[in-house]
């Protein structure tokens, strides 16, 4: 089995990361963090807090700094990004996300959404299409610090250690 979690850095990322870790240190799977990039689109980059005011858009700044906070949650899962076309709609970027899931024979997938509610469909856009496979399981996380996050984080055996995907 492998875990997927969507990455963009939001908090509500952040958690269901943490939270494929919790599920993925206990059935010892494998986790696999995806970022889908609008190319060239800055401001989508600095609304995602991907770059700074001002900054231009550098694919491999914007890739480090998702990796980096991947990394920070999750030292040990696997990392992978896709770009899209600088106007992506969330269709699209959630047809990619579907893709690199079902590449990697997800059994899970992990989507932080603030708009999960009692029924699937009141995903947002991109979190209901990729819920909407039934190629794996989802997971949906409302809520970004459940009480046991900094429990979990604090008592996590990889916190010391590092990825080495940009070394």
């Amino acid at each position: 089995m492998t875990f997927v979690v969507p990455f963009d850095g939001s908090a509500l990322a952040e958690t269901a990361l943490v939270r494929a870790v919790e599920f993925g240190t206990v059935l010892d799977e494998l986790i696999v963090a995806v970022s889908v990039i609008p190319e060239g689109n800055a401001s989508y980059a600095r609304d995602h807090g991907w770059l700074d005011a001002g900054e231009p858009f550098d694919r491999q700044t914007v890739v480090g700094r998702l990796h980096e906070a991947v990394t920070a949650h999750a030292p040990n899962a696997e990392f992978r990004y896709d770009t899209v076309g600088r106007r992506a709609t969330p269709g699209t970027i959630a047809s990619r996300l579907r893709e690199q899931a079902r590449d990697v024979d997800a059994s899970m997938v992990f989507v932080g959404s603030e708009n999960a509610g009692r029924l699937v469909s009141s995903l947002s856009s991109v979190g209901k299409t990729v819920a909407a496979d039934d190629e794996y399981d989802v997971v949906i996380v409302r809520h970004r610090h459940p009480s046991k996050i900094r429990q979990v984080h604090d008592a996590s055996p990889f916190r010391e250690s590092k990825s080495d995907f940009y070394r």
